[in-house]
């Protein structure tokens, strides 16, 4: 088997955009930027703080769509949000979420949807249900820390701890197992259904 052909056979791309003309990834990139604002609408109650399904659609961006075109989409997501948009959690949008505490998190965005999108290229999704959850959780976990940095600088790293990554620790392992479950699923049937 030749080195090439093991790169084709591990690559995940359940949507062909490897394929795909510059206009359609533009379609592709600009309806994900509506699936990350709908995304980040979508509350789950949790205790003592509310999650949102937000780093869920980043890391499903990045995971679907491969590094490159992932962090396109989320730019152009956090690009609609900085001219005023009201596509951050709780309808948020312009300059204030990126200069108060929510900062470090929407800066860590790109970072972590390129992590799982560079992973899943390499193999870490679909059928490897254990490797997807790592790079699904390992992207969350390093959300945390980014937001969770910045959160510190701002007031300090014991509130920054308890306000900004305790809090969210169970909903990252949540949603990276969902995150697993989802594209075990997209792999399993995806290949049933023809995206032409």
């Amino acid at each position: 088997m030749s080195l090439s052909h093991h790169h084709d056979e591990a690559a995940f791309d359940p949507l062909r955009l490897g394929q795909r003309s510059l206009v359609v990834k533009s379609v592709f990139v600009l309806a994900g930027t509506l699936v990350l604002a709908l995304a980040s609408q979508i509350s789950v109650p949790m205790v003592p703080v509310p999650i949102t399904m937000q780093t869920f659609a980043v890391t499903m961006i990045g995971a679907l769509y491969g590094w490159r075109l992932g962090a396109m989409t989320i730019l152009a997501w956090l690009g609609e949000a900085l001219v005023g948009f009201p596509v951050l959690a709780g309808g948020a949008g312009g300059i204030a979420p990126f200069m108060g505490p929510t900062a470090g998190y929407l800066a860590s965005f790109p970072i972590i949807g390129a992590l799982v999108g560079l992973l899943a290229e390499r193999g870490w999704s679909g059928d490897r249900v254990v490797r997807c959850f790592l790079a699904h959780l390992s992207a969350n976990i390093l959300c945390l820390a980014i937001g969770g940095a910045w959160l510190a600088a701002l007031i300090g790293a014991e509130k920054g701890w308890l306000l900004g990554v305790a809090p969210f620790i169970l909903g990252a392992v949540l949603k990276s197992a969902l995150a697993a479950a989802v594209l075990k699923a997209v792999k399993t049937y995806g290949g049933k259904a023809k995206l032409n």
